[in-house]
């Protein structure tokens, strides 16, 4: 991909939900880091697993195997309605005032009010009809504004696809059309977990063949529902309701409180399935065996946390990997970037190739951010802690010979005086160079020595975590190009 965002510039994000506690708990968590993008819409959808019915009885029956298999023809499906973000939002308000003590730029919660839309919720893929939400989306594909638009996807892509029809219906055989679909394509980039209707292989994908999408079948799961069999049970207690319970939901203000954990005893409005609040049937239940406060899911968090500048320079090249996980150009479609059996990362506690731990490599990063954040809620600016800053001195992109031994260094600091601990390593899946480079250094400098047996790019990480009660950690990558 082209380098597209300015790294002073806020990615433009729209978030289409179907509401299930998942999404939920996604939510809150980006609200914690909605001073990292530009959030421009939320809009309620449906999915496979969620639609609120047309009202007159009609019966609808899924086109997804999974879902047409466990409940056939339905009115309606687990509906939360469009409403569930309101009180979240009211919360959000309440801790609004200590967020903004610690990080410029969180939006209010009135600005995020106005941004709630109604899409395409009366079946799974319904795509029929425009709705506010998907004007919404038009709108903003259609605007003067030619910076990316992150369309992530936590439902279904019916309301998207409903927007792109209707620019499609608009202008597709005038003259104007080749410029619009130029600007849209130009513009838009889906982020999908998972497909949840099949409204992205039906419509969008043949005639929208090179709108961007980033693809999330695999990656996520160490966030989601199975959390326990993807996780490293060493890094359970990050998820486990010690962590959880004591260092995020409780004694962290309103909006966490909200948030759906194993055992706690809330129920969503709608969702007879799910018993995970129930603290009486959590053995042997559906995922495993948990305890009061345990973590759920969050299977749509890698969505945004893409978006969140850490360092790593994801964002615009997706299949270098970063907090959202890592996403590799498809041979066959070059608009996609996936996951899949054929995006490995070598993981150190099963000693296998890993579908998954591109994501995983960084929950322990992740998590203790999530905690940091989550004191930002009640506590003032000196009693909490705030992320390392990490420069690299000179490029980050650096030409090298065969053989050749080369200095890379970092400047770091701290806003807290945390003492920092600081790592390089070779993030070996991500670069096209085969042969030995060994790191030798210390402190902020790292000797990297080659050896003379390959050409190709190679990625070095420099790893900066302070010290504080909650560990933040930030990243520089270094990407040395070795040629002869």
């Amino acid at each position: 991909m082209e380098e597209s965002i300015p790294a002073t510039e806020k990615p433009r994000t729209i978030v289409t939900t179907d509401g299930e506690i998942d999404d939920v708990d996604s939510f809150i968590r980006m609200l914690l880091y909605a001073n990292e993008f530009q959030i421009e819409g939320l809009i309620y959808s449906s999915s496979m697993w969620h639609y609120k019915g047309d009202g007159n009885g009609t019966l609808f029956t899924s086109e997804m195997e999974m879902t047409k298999n466990l409940y056939g023809a339905k009115t309606d499906l687990r509906w939360p309605g469009v409403k569930w973000m309101n009180p979240l939002l009211d919360a959000y308000e309440e801790v609004y005032p200590k967020l903004s003590q610690h990080a410029a730029g969180f939006p209010t919660a009135d600005y995020l009010r106005s941004l709630g839309k109604v899409g395409n919720i009366d079946f799974e893929g319904e795509m029929e009809v425009d709705t506010e939400g998907s004007d919404f989306i038009k709108s903003k594909l259609l605007d003067d504004e030619m910076v990316p638009i992150y369309l992530q996807v936590w439902g279904g892509t019916n309301t998207i696809a409903r927007a792109l029809k209707s620019i499609e219906d608009e202008y597709k055989g005038k003259p104007e059309w080749n410029a619009v679909y130029q600007k849209v394509i130009d513009k838009a980039i889906i982020y999908a977990i998972l497909d949840q209707d099949a409204t992205y292989r039906k419509y969008i994908a043949p005639n929208w063949p090179d709108l961007k999408i980033f693809y999330n079948s695999n990656q996520f799961w160490c966030f989601a529902y199975p959390w326990k069999s993807s996780v490293p049970e060493v890094q359970h207690y990050l998820f486990e309701g010690d962590f959880m319970g004591n260092e995020i939901i409780n004694n962290h203000g309103p909006l966490l409180k909200q948030y759906y954990s194993y055992g706690d005893g809330q129920k969503q409005e709608g969702d007879d399935e799910h018993i995970h609040g129930d603290p009486t049937k959590l053995e042997n239940a559906q995922w495993g065996t948990f305890g009061v406060y345990d973590f759920i899911s969050e299977g749509d968090s890698p969505a945004y946390l893409h978006l969140i500048d850490v360092g790593l320079n994801n964002l615009n090249h997706p299949e270098w990997g970063g907090w959202g996980g890592r996403l590799v150009q498809s041979d066959s479609l070059p608009n996609r970037w996936e996951d899949g059996q054929n995006v490995l990362d070598y993981n150190p506690f099963t000693e296998k190739l890993d579908a998954t731990y591109p994501q995983i490599r960084w929950v322990e990063a992740i998590q203790n951010d999530f905690a940091a954040r989550a004191d930002w809620c009640v506590m003032d600016y000196a009693e909490a802690n705030h992320s390392p800053v990490v420069k690299a001195v000179g490029p980050n992109l650096v030409n090298a010979s065969l053989g050749e031994s080369l200095t890379l260094e970092i400047e770091t600091s701290d806003p807290d005086g945390d003492e920092l601990e600081v790592k390089f390593w070779i993030y070996q899946e991500v670069g096209t160079y085969q042969g030995d480079a060994i790191l030798n250094g210390e402190g902020n400098q790292v000797i990297v020595s080659l050896d003379d047996s390959s050409l190709g790019q190679l990625h070095v990480i420099a790893e900066v975590t302070d010290n504080g009660v909650h560990p933040m950690t930030r990243y520089q990558r270094f990407v040395v190009e070795v040629g002869k």
